[in-house]
């Protein structure tokens, strides 16, 4: 009788979380992952939190029980069954369910991508604007740094195959099935039974944090860029900063991101042409390129900050459970990543060689600062344009997470929800939103170093999710199955991305130290 309810219980619970799933992926299929395709792909990390907000609030008097077999036992009330593939059966007509899943793609018409789209996401990942502080990395890497950017991909293609396989597990059957959709699913397993939501809040910290530090990174850059374009006019770097603000603050407002996410296809075809430009101007001067100012030695001082930069710049695991379960072909994922991460090796290693042979020491932490004013001009209104409109995409990311896990879980919460009873944002809320846009620029004022915060992020929260915890969980999870060189590749990965990520973490913030130290002092 026990093993009967317990078997019972664990079939609920696993209609639970599938039906989640059906709905999440609904949804961000619904709203397109070829339209919101932003190079930080913040879009597809918010499903996470979102995956997780429904499977921990839904009810389960609102499920209805599949029709019995002929011979079969009934089903426990609520024990839905949702197929990956869609073949399932669909929920009685007119339910609340059939409801959810036609508003959001669900059932078998439920839309998923190929393998060619979901690449074109991680590749909008990890080729965004923030190539652009490359070849600084080069100034103080030579050809280690070179090496870094083909290592880092290596590995960041490593640990985003590992992650998908801690979602899977083999049932008594013997077959593979998927039994988890999201790194927080994933980090919560990791710490179960004694702490079974700690993972899950680490990882949600480390998002939060990543999400933040890129608003701050866009509004560093809009600043810095219009500073460099205008240099003529009486207008400081932190004026600029507090316009491109002012142009931001409507953010406060979102509801969603359906006119934003409109903007973001175009926005990173832009961006692929400015870089095309950038090379191009490069190839005119191969004359003039100064292949003896490429160092085989370091700096030691400035080499770890170089390390968060190229981190930070291959930073995509924590989309890719969402990415991955809403493919058509699952199997088609390790392909994919493999052809994404060479050509993101073969773009970023030859754009940041070539960048730096054409300016050599006068190299700037955004290159495109190098260029000659008539062209330079240009080039930074659009990559200013392209900041500016992908801005949203992490802000209304880190406040969904942020009242979701502060304002909106009733008695989990030691705060008011932040939402009325007709759904509308309170006032204190708003202002809320507001203080955040405020506190991205009060930080890209103080801190107006783009390779320094890039660094930092990078060593913090990139080498965090994308080395440390993958390869830990891994090991945590699937360690009875690995052959001894996986078990080897995870400690390596765990102990060199440990050691890189403390020390660029420990350089980039004493850099900044000192850059503040001097900013006061002048």
């Amino acid at each position: 009788m026990a093993t009967l309810i317990r078997s019972k219980l664990s079939n609920v619970a696993t209609s639970v979380s599938h039906k989640s799933q059906a709905k999440v992926s609904g949804m961000f299929a619904r709203m397109g992952f070829q339209a919101a395709t932003d190079e930080e792909a913040v879009g597809f990390a918010h499903c996470d939190d979102l995956d997780l907000e429904h499977r921990q609030g839904l009810q389960m008097d609102i499920l209805k029980s599949e029709p019995s077999e002929e011979g079969a036992e009934p089903p426990v009330e609520g024990d839905f069954h949702y197929q990956r593939d869609g073949s399932g059966p669909l929920p009685p007509s007119g339910s609340k369910e059939q409801g959810m899943c036609s508003e959001f793609g669900g059932g078998q018409d439920k839309p998923k991508i190929t393998a060619w789209e979901a690449g074109w996401n991680v590749t909008n990942a990890i080729q965004g604007m923030f190539v652009l502080g490359l070849p600084y990395a080069i100034l103080h890497g030579g050809y280690l740094g070179l090496f870094l950017i083909i290592f880092a991909a290596v590995v960041c293609c490593y640990t985003g195959k590992i992650l998908i396989a801690c979602l899977y597990e083999e049932n008594e059957d013997g077959e593979i099935v998927r039994v988890r959709d999201s790194y927080v699913d994933i980090a919560n397993a990791c710490c179960s039974p004694r702490f079974p939501k700690l993972g899950g809040r680490i990882v949600n910290v480390a998002q939060i944090i990543e999400l933040v530090m890129t608003c701050i990174l866009y509004v560093v850059v809009s600043g810095n860029l219009m500073y460099n374009s205008f240099p003529s006019l009486p207008v400081s770097q932190k004026s600029w900063s507090i316009i491109a603000t002012a142009a931001l603050l409507p953010c406060a407002f979102l509801k969603n991101l359906k006119a934003v996410s409109k903007f973001s296809l175009l926005c990173t075809l832009a961006h692929f042409v400015i870089n095309i430009l950038v090379i191009a101007y490069c190839m005119s001067r191969a004359r003039d390129w100064a292949w003896e100012k490429v160092k085989f030695y370091i700096d030691v001082k400035k080499f770890p900050i170089s390390i968060g930069i190229i981190v930070f710049s291959y930073t995509s695991q924590i989309f890719l459970p969402s990415l991955e379960g809403n493919m058509q072909k699952p199997k088609e994922f390790h392909c994919m990543m493999n052809w994404t991460h060479i050509a993101a090796c073969v773009l970023k290693g030859l754009f940041a060689l070539v960048a730096y042979l054409t300016w050599a020491d006068e190299t700037k932490e955004v290159i495109t600062d190098n260029l000659p004013s008539t062209i330079r001009a240009v080039v930074n209104i659009f990559l200013v344009a392209k900041a500016l409109l992908s801005y949203p995409l992490p802000f209304f990311a880190a406040v969904e997470v942020l009242e979701k896990s502060l304002f909106q879980e009733g008695s989990r919460t030691f705060l008011p929800n932040c939402y009325g009873g007709d759904g509308r944002l309170k006032p204190w809320g708003l202002t809320l939103r507001c203080a955040l846009v405020v506190f991205t620029l009060l930080m890209a004022i103080y801190v107006p170093h783009f390779a320094l915060l890039m660094g930092l992020t990078g060593s913090l929260t990139g080498a965090g999710l994308c080395f440390l915890l993958p390869s830990l969980f891994h090991l945590k999870l699937l360690w009875r199955k690995l052959l001894w060189h996986h078990v080897f590749f995870d400690a390596a990965i765990f102990l060199i991305g440990g050691i890189c990520s403390v020390s660029g973490f420990v350089h980039s913030l004493e850099g900044l130290i000192e850059a503040y130290r001097t900013n006061s002092e002048d």
